[in-house]
């Protein structure tokens, strides 16, 4: 009888395990789940509107353009010192470290310099030689950071625009100039990976858009030249994906529409692959309407992205757009609480690759409420918010 027991207990427990090892086996490997992973994007404003130079020039030549140009590079390069990014870097790590995202998309990444002042006739005026530092956003951050003690490292650094000009108050034709030099601004778009993310970097890469703004600015050329990084990850031996980082033109949405369409002909082209994109649009879903210089709609290059890019942008499927705006400050970012954001331009856009799924778990407009706004200064962080979500596949 005992032996008999013993059989029906065996086969009791036989049945169990079976029935329990059946769901472990049959799981296919596409249900297989990664751990979730934060990325943000993060525009640190240049400093100041790099749109006075040329606005103070237009329809000058010759000596008055050059004067005009001396006189408001001064002034853009002294309301930098007033944006005060020494200052700003302390507020954005405070808050990329309360964020802790794995993966930030910078935009704007300016590095300041200058040299001695080169008039016509002396020397050549434009000539990319100032090599004097006085910001260097990049560093200035990756510091201020380490000292929050939640670290990240620079794993691509794309250097866009790199301009350089004359700064004066005055006018040098007539002996009354002064305070000249010639300043330098260089834009870099940078990817930030957390030195303690478990991601593994496999691969990156980065890029110039060949659409570009070019200018003659007081005889000067000048071309505001855009581009892309990205970097593959994974945790482990999970799934990987990439991770792209952008700025769109913003002076034309005809030109951000065709760095659009190389975006996605590019680096965001394989669909066999998830991407997520993090980006400084230059878009607003929400505005239709069409500058004199262009032909499509501001809304035109978000619509390529979440239309024929098959990209869904991921902020509206967590929350409503108008708890999502994060652009509109003013110059000098120095503006009374609450701040005037009132439009959405800056996106995080997910497409998983056949099979996969990239679904929000959690997110927020960070720098955009009165605790981010320095009680000191009065300076916001920037003039952009700044957007983390937590994605799960």
């Amino acid at each position: 009888m005992l032996r008999s027991w013993f059989c029906r207990l065996a086969v009791v427990l036989g049945t169990v395990l079976g029935v329990l090892a059946v769901p472990l086996h049959a799981v296919p490997a596409a249900a297989k789940v990664d751990k979730p992973v934060t990325v943000m994007t993060r525009n640190l404003y240049l400093g100041a509107d790099i749109q006075r130079p040329i606005e103070a020039t237009a329809g000058l030549t010759g000596a008055a353009a050059f004067v005009a140009l001396g006189n408001a590079n001064h002034l853009t390069r002294a309301i930098v010192d007033q944006t005060n990014f020494p200052r700003r870097s302390q507020l954005l790590a405070r808050e990329i470290s309360a964020a802790k995202p794995d993966l930030i998309g910078l935009q704007e990444v300016a590095l300041w310099r200058h040299g001695p002042l080169e008039l016509p006739g002396s020397g050549t005026p434009g000539a990319l030689n100032a090599t004097e530092v006085d910001y260097d956003f990049l560093a200035i951050l990756l510091q201020d950071l380490r000292r929050t003690g939640v670290p990240y490292k620079a794993v691509v650094v794309q250097q866009e625009s790199d301009v350089e000009a004359p700064s004066f108050v005055g006018n040098p034709f007539t002996g009354t100039a002064t305070d000249g030099r010639d300043v330098r601004l260089t834009v870099r778009d940078v990817i930030l990976l957390r030195a303690s993310s478990n991601l593994r970097v496999l691969d990156s890469g980065s890029g110039q858009y060949d659409a570009k703004l070019v200018l003659s600015v007081a005889g000067l050329p000048a071309s505001f030249v855009r581009g892309y990084n990205w970097v593959d990850v994974a945790h482990g031996s999970g799934r990987p994906f990439r991770f792209v980082n952008t700025h769109l033109e913003a002076f034309s949405s005809d030109l951000a529409l065709a760095q659009a369409r190389e975006l996605l002909a590019g680096p965001a082209a394989d669909r066999g692959r998830t991407t997520i994109i993090g980006c400084d649009c230059n878009s607003d879903p929400l505005n239709s309407s069409v500058k004199p210089q262009d032909h499509v709609p501001h809304k035109a290059p978000y619509e390529y992205i979440t239309g024929p890019g098959g990209f869904t942008d991921l902020w509206l499927t967590w929350r409503p757009a108008n708890q999502g705006w994060t652009s509109g400050l003013n110059e000098t970012v120095d503006e009374p609480a609450p701040p005037s954001f009132d439009h959405r331009i800056d996106m995080i856009f997910a497409r998983p690759a056949p099979g996969e799924q990239v679904r929000v778990i959690a997110g927020e407009v960070t720098g955009a409420d009165s605790s981010a706004k320095d009680p000191a200064t009065g300076l916001w962080p920037s003039d952009h918010a700044g957007v983390a979500l937590t994605v799960a596949r």
